[in-house]
């Protein structure tokens, strides 16, 4: 490479100091910086703390390395830069064919039927778009950061970073790709002028920071996607009038996936509603692929019912609530889906499941609106209805394999864990009766713990959770949860303070033996109930 000879590189440009021109030249070799003579000269301008660019110029290189990182094998790659440099500029060896053919398959075969909003051909225009379209970009990068941070994802591929063949997942991939599409999504106005894609990224961005335990961001991008969708007339049936029958019916599934998304949200943490269910449904077999809808609309049935007035009561923003309005819910609730679903195995499981856990957000309305009773008629409001719930889900998960429940990520897990934790509120404060031949509220208990430790990313975030909720509030129970976790949380701070092995019984020295929960120990979003009211 031939350089004028009296040009100052580019770190010494920008820190305004003498350049020898040498390559690497001295002031570089000494700051340990990269000495590149890439930059286009811009016009003079202020100067600036030398020492505060030097950090500035580091921290860059330092992401560039780790932009490296992703392709070690020099095989091609999307997301060249283009040929000025720009604020904006793609970073290149980010999007490589294998990893967007390995989450394309993965998705399609996995995660399809319960998000119907994408087709291959919509995926290989977007790839083919990249060199010169932003947004078709920021769509494939945000959709393969989404997919590297679910935790039930299996790529056949040894090149996420430092994860071996195989590895479940790359969460530290996934957070750099999502920060790059957001960084160059920054470059053009998505807001003034939005597309279908522009909502789906934003859609992919809250999964990414859901998964990522992000939930201020996460609720900024769902708050987005909803605006851009609003801003596009999706809630608007006349909207849909002019378009072909394959773009019609993939809006309206769009919508609809928003508004079961920002439910479920608004459920897990209080927030409020923004989508109504204003526009038809498609119709089950509107889609042209060869997946059935029926799941879908299943899904959609399922959190119709939690409209404004519901989120209202739960939020407290509203008081008018009523035990028979809630009564009735938990009846179509309970109707709401057919013995025999005709949907996948993983549809199945995030249809029973989430059915279990809206059971369980009714009844923690209704106790702490003061509507249940021992000796209602009615067993959904009783206090004793979390044990049916917990029965039930232990039963229909049984029946499911891992993967077609590791495919749902976080989102299923803390459902698990928000019926697991109202169980332990209950079993602190109603009579448990002993049946010796059937199963009981401890077996559910240690069944539901061990299906969350056993679910990727279960472990790590929520078992913690839920054996510190069982130390304050149940702690007599310690001994007879699964054996494996009491070896593991042993001494750990999270149940007691130490197990002690005699022989084959674990006993656990506890801190205290009271049964009561204090009103800070629970650790749902929701207050734990069951301390606030009396049974009577």
């Amino acid at each position: 490479m031939s350089i004028p000879t009296k040009r100052a590189c580019d770190a010494c440009h920008r820190r305004k100091v003498r350049c020898n021109s040498r390559q690497p030249c001295g002031n570089c070799s000494q700051a340990g910086l990269s000495c590149t003579y890439d930059a286009i000269p811009q016009k003079k301008g202020p100067k600036g703390s030398r020492a505060k660019v030097i950090s500035e110029l580091r921290e860059t290189q330092k992401q560039s390395d780790l932009t490296s990182m992703m392709l070690q094998d020099g095989k091609d790659s999307y997301g060249s830069p283009p040929q000025s440099p720009t604020q904006y500029a793609r970073a290149s060896g980010l999007l490589t064919h294998e990893l967007i053919e390995g989450c394309t398959d993965f998705f399609f075969t996995q995660m399809y039927p319960t998000m119907p909003i994408l087709y291959r051909d919509q995926i290989r225009h977007a790839v083919g778009e990249m060199g010169h379209s932003v947004e078709s970009y920021c769509l494939i990068t945000s959709f393969l950061a989404f997919m590297l941070i679910q935790p039930g994802i299996v790529l056949k591929t040894g090149h996420l970073m430092d994860q071996p063949a195989g590895s479940v997942t790359n969460p530290r991939m996934g957070s750099v790709l999502m920060e790059e599409a957001i960084r160059v999504r920054k470059g053009y106005d998505y807001v003034e002028s939005p597309t279908v894609n522009t909502v789906i990224s934003s859609f992919f961005l809250f999964g990414c920071s859901f998964g990522l335990n992000k939930h201020n961001t996460a609720w900024f991008h769902l708050r987005e996607a909803t605006a851009l969708a609003q801003i596009l007339g999706m809630q608007d049936e006349n909207t849909y009038m002019f378009d072909n029958v394959i773009e019609t019916s993939r809006k309206r599934r769009l919508f609809w996936l928003l508004f079961v998304t920002e439910r479920a949200y608004a459920l897990q943490k209080h927030r409020p509603l923004t989508l109504h269910a204003t526009i038809s449904l498609p119709t089950v077999d509107q889609d042209p692929t060869n997946y059935s809808l029926a799941g879908f609309i299943y899904l959609v049935n399922l959190y119709r019912p939690f409209d404004d007035n519901f989120i209202g009561l739960w939020n407290k923003s509203r008081t008018d609530c009523s035990p028979l309005t809630l009564a009735r819910l938990q009846q179509q609730l309970t109707e709401a889906l057919p013995q025999f679903l005709n949907t996948t195995e993983s549809q199945a499981a995030d249809l029973r499941t989430s059915q279990q856990w809206l059971r369980t957000m009714v009844w923690q309305l209704s106790i702490a609106n003061g509507f249940l009773s021992s000796t209602s008629p009615d067993t959904s409001m009783t206090f004793r209805f979390p044990i049916e719930i917990a029965k039930d889900l232990v039963e229909v998960t049984r029946q499911f394999s891992k993967q077609s429940m590791e495919v749902h990520g976080i989102g299923l897990i803390e459902k698990v864990f928000d019926v697991a934790c109202t169980l332990i509120d209950v079993m602190s404060c109603v009579p448990l009766e002993s049946r010796k031949f059937e199963p009981g509220p401890q077996e559910y208990l240690n069944s539901l713990l061990t299906l969350i430790s056993t679910l990727r990313g279960g472990e790590s975030r929520f078992v913690p959770l839920v054996m510190a909720k069982i130390r304050d509030t149940l702690p007599a129970i310690g001994s007879l949860l699964p054996q494996l976790l009491i070896e593991k949380y042993n001494g750990s701070g999270h149940l007691g303070k130490r197990a002690e092995r005699s022989g084959q019984q674990v006993e656990f020295k506890q801190e205290n033996s009271g049964g009561s929960s204090s009103a800070g120990s629970s650790p749902f979003e929701t207050p734990p109930f069951m301390h606030y009211y009396p049974l009577n």
